[in-house]
């Protein structure tokens, strides 16, 4: 009779045995292959940014640069970044970390969890500026990359609480999905009064990370698709020579064939599939939109003190919005000066001043691929300061004086008219 019971549910109780072992145990499995990593790269998968398996080995080589954004990323063009590094043979590849809906909360929990592969490390960080929304960062985006390996890293690394931690502790607790974890919220709690997560909850979190962990090595690889056949494609539209005149005068050419269709200068797919059947309701639809008073400049903060932290150099682009959709929809573009202006007054007075601000460039002929992503002379301009940033050396290393205040609300709706 125990010998039927042992085969009926055995083989159950094995495989369950060993899962838990897999989970639990403290070997790790290799991630960090050459060709995963390119394929990495480029993917901009949900698993790779939510993960540290592979985009930590990644940006800790001397091969690949971390490039932060959110969707323009995605858009694959003859002159992206990756296709430019790759077509021209740069010494750098780009990294990309982003997707629709990746905001300053989540770049900063990533960099928390890259750690010293971050330090004195270059970076490229693109702000756009509809992340600074009245509530900022939405929920839904939110959970789409929240990473419970990321953060548990977070708290368990604290060895002494600091004013960015007690920010990032009651930002975090804004969120359902992260209040449902009772032991992550009691230590939230423990941090916002200044204290050391309990030893309980510290040993649950570390048994957590484990488990994680070996979740990440073993599922990190799901549903990441490299874009290495687009980059190829769209390298074969360049010149042999990279030559600013001649590559402006292919960008023109070619967004000017992109969006025959419209008058807004937007690529003729996403006309036709975004907003073409949509202008009635479109039309002023954006004149309430105001990017200046938003709790997105303290998750930006965070960010800062993250680069800081790690000594890494920062290049900020800044991309406009197309003046031709703007006018359209009501949106200001005298609110978005005021808005560039306060972003850049953060950066600037704690020492960040190497900012591309192409805000001024809304008009500029098919500067933009669609209503606010950089298009075909948009990244070309990006190019012209991403490739001397990143190609040559410093002639100075970066000196950063962070300001608490900028986590305060009163900053979070500062006037930029008042700024000085």
């Amino acid at each position: 009779m125990k010998k039927k019971i042992f085969g009926i549910f055995g083989p159950i109780l094995i495989s369950a045995v060993l899962l838990v072992i897999f989970f639990f145990a403290p070997f790790k499995i290799d991630m960090g292959s050459k060709r995963v990593l390119s394929n990495a790269s480029t993917s901009m998968a949900t698993n790779v940014l939510r993960g540290n398996a592979i985009k930590n080995k990644a940006i800790g080589s001397k091969d690949y640069i971390p490039f932060f954004g959110s969707s323009e990323l995605s858009r694959i063009s003859p002159f992206h970044p990756s296709v430019l590094a790759e077509k021209y043979d740069r010494n750098y590849r780009p990294f990309l970390l982003g997707a629709p809906g990746t905001q300053s909360l989540t770049q900063a929990l990533m960099m928390q969890s890259m750690g010293e592969n971050l330090s004195h490390k270059k970076v490229v960080f693109i702000l756009s500026p509809q992340w600074f929304v009245k509530d900022g960062v939405t929920n839904d985006y939110f959970n789409a990359y929240y990473s419970e390996l990321q953060t548990y890293q977070w708290v368990s690394d604290l060895k002494k609480i600091t004013i960015d931690d007690i920010y990032l502790a009651k930002r975090l607790k804004d969120f359902p999905k992260v209040k449902e974890d009772k032991r992550l919220d009691s230590s939230l709690n423990d941090i916002i009064s200044e204290r050391l997560p309990s030893k309980s909850d510290k040993q649950y979190i570390d048994l957590m990370i484990n488990m994680f962990s070996h979740e990440d090595e073993l599922f990190g690889k799901i549903g990441m698709v490299s874009k290495d056949k687009a980059i190829e494609k769209a390298e074969q539209k360049l010149p042999n020579e990279y030559n600013i005149n001649e590559l402006d005068h292919l960008a023109t050419e070619i967004g000017q064939k992109a969006t025959s269709n419209n008058s807004f200068e937007i690529s003729n797919s996403f006309y036709n599939k975004r907003l073409k059947k949509k202008l009635n309701h479109l039309e002023n639809s954006q004149v309430k939109y105001d990017y200046r008073f938003s709790p997105e400049f303290s998750d930006l903060q965070l960010v800062l003190s993250q680069l800081a932290q790690e000594n890494a150099e920062v290049l900020f682009i800044i991309p406009p919005v197309n003046k031709h959709w703007s006018d359209f929809t009501g949106l200001s573009q005298e609110m978005l000066q005021e808005f560039a202006k306060k972003v850049k007054y953060q950066l600037t007075s704690q020492g960040f001043t190497n900012i591309a601000d192409f805000t001024k460039d809304c008009d500029t002929q098919y500067f933009m691929a669609d209503t606010i992503h950089l298009g075909w002379r948009g990244w070309l301009a990006a190019d012209q300061r991403i490739q001397p940033f990143l190609e040559k050396e410093s002639a100075k290393k970066p000196s950063y004086q962070l300001d608490p205040s900028y986590y305060s609300k009163e900053w979070q709706l500062k006037e930029p008219s008042k700024i000085k």
